[in-house]
């Protein structure tokens, strides 16, 4: 009866959101922890087997990595940075009012946003523009770590570390690079490694050569927006390719216990809400939570949903009390995917409740 439920439920509202021009293409895959459940539904400019930019979904992927390196005591949350990193890439990076505060950041300050470090993506500098603005206007340039270095130690920090949280990029390229210094291999070998080659994924990759054009581009309101140059620096903060039947196999095995314990996921859950731009949710230690006020659904509240947004429109997410996961993308950075995604979850899992 859910299968029937959901295909029912969703597959019109892909249509609908691509006829009424809030996306222009959009994939998405449901299933349930028992397997009764198992929907995919595409409309616009995806097909069910499209590739897509899952962007800050990559994120997750390093939280696997992390927390595999912490069970191999390779590293600590508490570690400090300067522990792994070069001089370079810590001397200066957090000066507030006078105080540097570079040699006091940790580890797990990266991976919750509690750094304070400055996003270099959305951060406004002296001319009042932003990395974003560049790239939103179609100016394709790379911003790999040693240029996003040089900008964020311009720039001022949002506060001391562990203060409070502000979603920062810049927390997970340094993490990238930590996790290259620990393991002695590229990014990429280290995916391949920990987790694409143990889960069979044949359609997962970090996104590096520029002249690949099999992932689907994705859109500012109405302007298609293709970034290779870009895309191709940004391994650890958003440069993973996949496909909605490959990122499902990645987020049962992320809250099913094929990477790590599952009672790690509770050690994750120490949220701070995170305020618009991205949007209205919770950070953890490398895990977000959707924040859904009760009174909107106080008859059927769903609960949790714990998981990972991409800036893209693209997203991840298990519902623990429907036993549902979700994954796809809407390919849309001005907001509209987000809402539109969140929409669609809320509406299945209330529809089975």
């Amino acid at each position: 009866m859910g299968q029937k439920i959901i295909s029912e439920l969703l597959q019109q509202s892909l249509q609908k959101a691509v006829d009424n021009k809030s996306v222009y293409s959009i994939a998405m895959k449901v299933e349930d922890g028992s397997g009764n459940i198992s929907w995919s539904g595409t409309a616009g400019d995806m097909n069910v087997d499209s590739r897509y930019f899952i962007a800050s979904v990559t994120k997750m992927y390093i939280t696997v990595i992390v927390m595999k390196l912490i069970e191999a005591g390779k590293i600590a949350l508490e570690d400090l940075i300067i522990k792994h990193l070069p001089d370079q890439y810590c001397n200066g990076i957090h000066v507030l009012k006078g105080t540097d505060y570079s040699n006091q950041i940790t580890i797990k300050h990266l991976i919750s946003n509690t750094s304070g470090i400055p996003d270099y993506f959305f951060h406004q500098q002296k001319n009042g523009k932003t990395v974003a603005d560049e790239l939103l206007d179609g100016h394709d340039e790379p911003w790999p770590l040693d240029r996003t270095i040089g900008l964020i130690k311009k720039l001022k920090p949002n506060f001391k570390p562990g203060a409070k949280a502000a979603y920062s990029d810049s927390n997970y390229q340094l993490l990238g690079k930590i996790i290259e210094e620990v393991t002695g291999q590229p990014i990429q070998e280290v995916m391949k490694l920990f987790i694409f080659e143990p889960l069979g994924l044949k359609n997962t990759y970090i996104y590096d050569d520029p002249s690949d054009t099999s992932p689907t581009p994705f859109y500012y309101g109405a302007k298609k927006l293709w970034l290779p140059q870009y895309m191709a620096s940004i391994a650890p903060e958003g440069g993973i390719v996949s496909t909605v039947d490959e990122v499902m196999i990645f987020l049962k095995a992320f809250f099913s216990g094929v990477f790590f314990p599952k009672e790690k996921i509770e050690s994750m859950k120490q949220w701070k809400m995170i305020l618009p731009p991205p949007g209205l949710f919770l950070f953890g230690i490398g895990l977000e939570k959707l924040w859904i006020p009760w009174i909107l659904s106080p008859f059927k509240y769903p609960g949790e949903i714990l998981g990972f947004w991409g800036q893209t429109g693209s997203f991840a997410f298990y519902n623990p009390k429907a036993d549902l996961y979700f994954c796809g993308a809407t390919n849309q950075i001005n907001g509209r995917g987000h809402r539109k995604a969140t929409g669609l979850m809320l509406k299945t899992i209330k529809s089975l409740l």
